[in-house]
């Protein structure tokens, strides 16, 4: 038995930190998280380097810092565990802060013009992928008795955009942050072996550029992953999986909005948002339970494409693509920020509590992704809208 567990402990007083503790103890651990960060970008930019030449020079190329945050991350939170300082650093763990702004950041690189100009397949494809695959996943995950925010979570990251997806998700259902952290690790261990593993499968099927980048881009649950897939297969790959995947991002808001309302209206509509039962749920409560965040996503979208329509020089003249690329680098800073923070604030007693259910529902929904995102991609940029693409 551990100090922490003994009887002793248990029975002795609790001594609230005063509030100078407390910011004290908070820079400390923001401080970590920033340091963590800062060590990410340098594995990410390095690593392969460092490691050429070696068994893991050629994996160290493809992997992307998710990767490196959420290991650092878990590996930290084991340390501070056993040093028995981790719950006084956790204030600074701002997951979910740290998220939403790179959502937002994610929007601006989000062009709807770009998307209804030249991707009218990737549309449809994203409509009846996230129909097909959520429906799936929601279905499947209710047989082995999954309870429904999880449930949400997992159908979300599977059917949209991974840990983007999820976490939009979880603001509209309000699932627990040991809920998000699972499914955030299912994604990264599922996206990581279909860099490698979809770009040989395209090319032993021999499909054509449109056909594998809407199959990667519609398939992988992750931006930096499909990017990594998409450069393996070739540059002709990556344009067409990167409007796939963008396409499926931009939805991120209207599958929020359904997740909101149907868990309001129906799965939690005799509790509030607090965990207080409820007269009726109305759409007070809708308003409350919607991720905020979502609208600025949208907004930083509709900026970009606003901006591009009416400012064409700007973007011939790559002042659009500038400003473009200095969101991206702002959006990997606070992702890598909330992926540390994921491991970090991470409870491996949630292991044991989701069990095994959930890796077999996100075994089951990435087979089902894999072969109708197969049928769709061939469908609508082989056959149908095929032509436009030669």
């Amino acid at each position: 038995m551990s100090k922490l567990d003994s009887p002793a402990s248990s029975t002795a007083p609790l001594i609230e930190p005063s509030p100078q503790q407390k910011l004290a103890w908070g820079g400390v651990g923001m401080a970590l998280v920033i340091g963590l960060a800062w060590l990410v970008m340098v594995l990410t930019k390095h690593m392969p380097t460092w490691t050429e030449g070696t068994w893991f020079g050629p994996i160290a190329k493809s992997v992307e810092f998710p990767v490196y945050a959420i290991v650092l991350g878990f590996a930290f939170n084991g340390i501070l565990s056993l040093l028995g300082i981790r719950e006084r650093l956790s204030a600074a763990f701002r997951t979910e802060f740290f998220i939403k702004i790179g959502l937002v950041l994610l929007g601006a690189t989000v062009n709807i013009n770009v998307i209804l100009s030249a991707a009218a397949p990737a549309i449809i494809q994203g409509v009846l992928m996230i129909a097909t695959v959520f429906l799936f996943t929601w279905w499947f995950a209710g047989v082995l008795g999954i309870e429904n925010h999880l449930r949400a979570l997992l159908a979300s990251a599977l059917s949209v955009c991974g840990v983007s997806a999820a976490v939009a998700a979880a603001g509209a259902v309000h699932a627990k942050k040991e809920q998000l952290a699972y499914t955030a690790g299912l994604v990264i261990v599922f996206a990581l072996p279909s860099i490698f593993i979809l770009p040989w499968l395209a090319g032993l099927m021999g499909l054509t550029a449109p056909v594998a980048g809407a199959w990667i881009g519609g398939n992988i649950d992750t931006t930096a992953a499909v990017t990594a897939a998409g450069a393996v297969a070739g540059e002709d790959v990556l344009d067409y999986a990167a409007i796939v995947k963008m396409t499926q991002n931009a939805m991120i808001g209207f599958v929020a909005v359904a997740l909101s309302l149907y868990f309001t209206l129906r799965i939690d509509r005799d509790r509030n948002i607090d965990g207080t039962r409820a007269a009726k749920a109305g759409w007070g409560e809708v308003w409350q339970r919607f991720p905020k965040f979502v609208l600025g996503f949208i907004a930083a979208s509709v900026l970009v494409s606003v901006l591009a329509a009416m400012f064409p020089i700007a973007a011939d003249e790559g002042w659009l693509d500038s400003g473009i690329a200095a969101a991206k680098e702002l959006q990997t800073l606070f992702f890598t920020l909330a992926f540390v923070s994921i491991g970090l604030e991470f409870k491996f007693g949630a292991l044991r509590e989701a069990g095994w259910k959930p890796v077999i529902v996100f075994l089951g929904g990435t087979i089902v992704n894999l072969i109708v995102g197969l049928f769709y991609a061939q469908l609508l940029f082989g056959w149908i809208f095929g032509s436009q693409f030669n």
